[in-house]
């Protein structure tokens, strides 16, 4: 029998594997109660830490980049907390939407709230820049709670139901999605925003395409988005790094999260670009080394490193 145009792309047996993973995670994690959840997940990041694999790996080289001065069980031991911080995020985002965002929204500490609240009551807009840290949904829950609807971009997964799901997921959180390819180009959409006074947020710690900035990020060459600072330059929008942390109570054992809004980075024009964005790398940096646990980082990020 002769496919039709309209027949959908047969998914490959990863593809379906991934799709049926996810869709069991938003469909079963959040009925188990949060005792168990918390120890199967780190069970099973404990286990991807024994593994190892291509994944795990590649975390630990880039820690050992941020963390030098440690030893071989040292950075064994820090690979094994971020592989539990990585957990704990997909365990946060399986349960989220069944959770109460109201409630989760008033849980935050948020240092330096007036930055934020300065560059809105400019009315030009706010371009956010975040890493790969902490749970960056909970950060968008509390920014919704506080200023309402935001922009951002995601990359298109695959399968295309994968893809939704995560649409779906986002959405759902009070988020405008933009897809960073099969529609309109997103910065459109971005500027959009921006114009009209809103704020935009995109993850901004590692390049997805071949036009990133070159910057010094942990002492050596890595390429970072140019996307965050052209917006800024382009519309006048204020550029916020922002660094995210977990955080747990040593008594109760209560979880957390930390946002540390920072002063805006100054973009006067297109020719600043490239000096914002190595200020943004900076910055971001100082939280990831205070912080290395809860940095999420399992893709190549350094042109040295393989």
């Amino acid at each position: 029998m002769t496919a039709t145009a309209d027949a959908p792309p047969r998914l490959s047996v990863g593809e379906r594997a991934s799709e049926l993973g996810y869709a069991a995670g938003w469909r079963l994690v959040r009925a188990v109660p949060e005792p168990a959840a918390r120890w199967a997940f780190r069970a099973g990041a404990d286990l991807a830490a024994r593994r190892g694999g291509r994944g795990t790996e590649r975390l630990r080289a880039n820690l050992a980049r941020v963390r030098p001065d440690l030893d071989a069980d040292g950075l064994d031991a820090l690979t094994a907390a971020g592989l539990r911080s990585y957990a704990r995020y997909w365990r946060e985002a399986f349960r989220l939407p069944a959770m109460d965002h109201e409630a989760l929204a008033r849980r935050p500490v948020v240092e330096g709230q007036e930055h934020l609240d300065e560059a809105l009551a400019a009315g030009r807009g706010v371009v956010v820049a975040l890493p790969h840290s902490g749970n960056w949904d909970m950060a968008g829950l509390w920014l919704v709670a506080h200023s309402g609807p935001f922009t951002t971009v995601v990359e298109r997964l695959k399968p295309e139901s994968l893809y939704e799901r995560f649409v779906a997921y986002r959405e759902s959180l009070g988020f405008e999605i933009l897809p960073m390819t099969g529609g309109e180009a997103p910065v459109r959409g971005l500027v959009r925003s921006l114009r009209a006074g809103k704020v935009v947020c995109l993850v901004a710690d590692r390049d997805l395409s071949a036009h990133g900035v070159p910057v010094t990020f942990f002492g050596a060459p890595a390429s970072m988005p140019p996307g965050p600072a052209s917006l800024a330059a382009s519309t006048g929008a204020a550029l916020l790094p922002v660094g995210l942390w977990f955080t747990e109570d040593p008594v109760t054992g209560e979880e957390g999260w930390h946002f540390r809004i920072h002063p805006p980075v100054g973009v006067p024009d297109r020719e600043a670009v490239p000096a914002a964005t190595q200020r943004v790398a900076d910055v971001f940096a100082g939280d990831i080394a205070e912080h290395p646990e809860d940095w999420h980082m399992l893709q190549r990020v350094w042109r040295d490193l393989p």
